[in-house]
């Protein structure tokens, strides 16, 4: 069974860069095929960790309720839903990426996303890790994608509005009755010293678990929309996010 770690956190934190980190990590310490799902309806984890996304789950499901009829003749709904999400799935050496595109739109979906949550599961089941890019909102993962998150890093950034932020989404994930292992609160583009955001922290009732610098190429990548392949391994954000996921498989 796949372990799953999913990055959570509001728009602008970061999250997707440290998503794509955390692939680029993985497979370096041959922890590969690793698969990384985008569930941000703003999808960029694709551009993050230099693939071209195939499509989107959305399409997927927008084309079942558009197109319902057009599946082949004796063919069940469930091969037919199946045989596109597969296409949907893009393939490399070490990296395959499912990507789930925008939120639900008018209609029933509860049979669709019953397949779907079905078929994630069980793709999940074929890779040692699965990184999942997360909207702040958590509903893809509720509602599209297992239950079960085995890590849930909050991502935010130098400040307190993003750590309380950081605060909602756990809460939203215990209403939703997600099933998380661990949980951990990550400080994303921090200064040399973040001790005046330390009772933030606190009232937060988050365990800070690791603290990623500011950088300024990473920065400049960001803007460029270039993968995080292209950052030296010598850059502290590429340094920071490996020592976070060497805490994470339990690495020294």
């Amino acid at each position: 069974m796949g372990r799953i770690i999913a990055m959570a956190g509001k728009g602008g934190t970061g999250k997707t860069t440290l998503a794509a980190l955390c692939v680029r990590h993985l497979v370096a310490k041959g922890k590969r095929p690793v698969l990384a799902i985008d569930a941000d309806a703003n999808d960029n984890l694709a551009d993050g960790i230099g693939l071209e996304k195939q499509g989107t789950i959305a399409e997927v499901t927008d084309n079942y309720f558009k197109n319902r009829y057009d599946a082949p003749a004796g063919m069940p709904k469930e091969a037919y839903i199946e045989m596109q999400l597969n296409a949907m799935i893009t393939e490399s050496k070490d990296v395959d990426m499912v990507v789930m595109g925008h939120p639900e739109g008018e209609g029933c979906y509860c049979s669709v996303n019953n397949i779907l949550k079905a078929h994630i599961e069980q793709l999940v089941d074929n890779y040692p890790y699965i990184i999942i890019d997360n909207e702040a909102g958590m509903e893809h993962i509720s509602r599209r994608t297992s239950r079960r998150i085995d890590i849930l890093l909050l991502v935010a950034d130098y400040s307190k509005k993003s750590v309380i932020a950081a605060s909602r989404i756990r809460s939203i994930a215990e209403e939703l009755k997600l099933k998380v292992g661990e949980m951990g609160l990550i400080i994303n583009r921090a200064p040399a010293d973040i001790s005046p955001l330390n009772p933030v922290i606190e009232d937060s009732g988050l365990k800070l678990w690791h603290v990623i610098p500011a950088s300024s190429a990473v920065a400049d990548n960001d803007a460029l929309g270039e993968s995080v392949y292209k950052l030296p391994d010598d850059d502290p954000v590429v340094q920071g996010v490996g020592e976070l996921v060497n805490k994470i498989i339990g690495d020294k």
